[in-house]
């Protein structure tokens, strides 16, 4: 089959598209013949060296399609289910994959496997961001930066679902349209506004209970300072590079501040709460309430394109990547 594979980390020219031979299924695992392949963030920290990988290596944590192959011991699947995978293994940029089947969860008929490998990844990140990690009431206002990107028209959709004010940031007036189109009820340009004072000029003069930050390095003190006393900053990712060398005493002058750094692998740890979790976003996008918004789609042959558009934040909703 074809696959990305990496032997060094770096730019986008280490990734290279080359036959590759699957190993054999062990026990546990099961074979996916991918049909639609998500392009996430998380991708460009492995193939740069920000998140270190054993090498040579795939690259790639997201796809959908139909299981071929099924090895020992695995009982919840079958040949011929529509699946779908963002946690389970690193390798998801190929025509196919061996996935312990521990971490593929099924897809209802109302889901495609392209909508699937759009909104799987970063749906589950907002399930986890809005339902677990600070559990969004109805009437909160809330703070989410880069509305108009893959997580964040997700989230826009979600927090209006919740009955949830969400302020977003973005960084043109496309962006700021596109993100109120999904749903998300004010957005501040971060690139001409003064985000801490438009935050409470929009909030009765008031910090927010929580800032959802996916930029990292960028807006870490700009979070802190959208903050009411005593609330949470989640920095859930690092798009502009990581938050290092914090001083904790920015916390108690701010406000008696908390700042948490979670990961979809902790909160979906075990099957059972993956699944669950599945189960609340398939049931959001069989809905209509989340929709896959697809804005680019590359041939697998072409992810160092796919990388190169998101980085430049050139990009907006999901991308994916088409096997041949």
């Amino acid at each position: 089959m074809k696959a990305i594979r990496i032997e060094q980390q770096g730019g986008v020219e280490v990734m290279h598209y080359v036959d590759f031979e699957l190993p054999a299924l062990q026990p546990g695992e099961v074979r996916v013949r991918h049909e639609a392949i998500g392009v996430n963030f998380i991708d460009t920290y492995h193939r740069s060296g920000l998140y270190p990988l054993r090498l040579p290596s795939g690259i790639g944590m997201e796809a959908a399609g139909v299981v071929e192959a099924v090895g020992d011991t695995v009982q919840q699947l079958t040949v011929g289910d529509r699946v779908a995978y963002c946690s389970a293994t690193i390798g998801a940029y190929a025509q196919a994959s061996n996935v312990p089947a521990t971490r593929v969860v099924k897809l209802p008929a109302a889901v495609s496997c392209e909508a699937a490998a759009a909104v799987m990844l970063k749906g589950l990140t907002v399930q986890y961001l809005f339902r677990q990690t600070h559990v969004l009431q109805a009437g909160e206002t809330i703070l989410f930066h880069a509305a108009a990107g893959g997580c964040g028209l997700i989230a826009c959709a979600w927090a209006k679902h919740l009955g949830v004010r969400m302020i977003g940031t973005a960084s043109s007036a496309a962006k700021m349209a596109l993100a109120q189109q999904h749903g998300c009820a004010e957005v501040i340009n971060y690139r001409t506004d003064d985000v801490p004072a438009k935050v409470r000029a929009l909030n009765s003069g008031a910090g927010v209970p929580v800032v959802y930050d996916g930029v990292g390095k960028d807006t870490f003190m700009m979070s802190l300072d959208c903050l009411a006393p005593r609330g949470l900053l989640v920095s859930f990712g690092n798009a502009s590079g990581p938050v290092t060398g914090v001083d904790l005493g920015i916390l108690s002058a701010k406000g008696s501040l908390y700042v948490t750094r979670p990961t979809l692998a902790t909160y979906s740890a075990s099957t059972q709460q993956l699944q669950t979790m599945a189960d609340e976003l398939w049931d959001l996008v069989a809905q209509g309430v989340i929709k896959a918004d697809i804005s680019q789609r590359y041939p697998l042959a072409d992810a160092a394109s796919a990388h190169r558009d998101l980085q430049g934040r050139t990009t907006t909703g999901s991308i994916v990547l088409v096997p041949s």
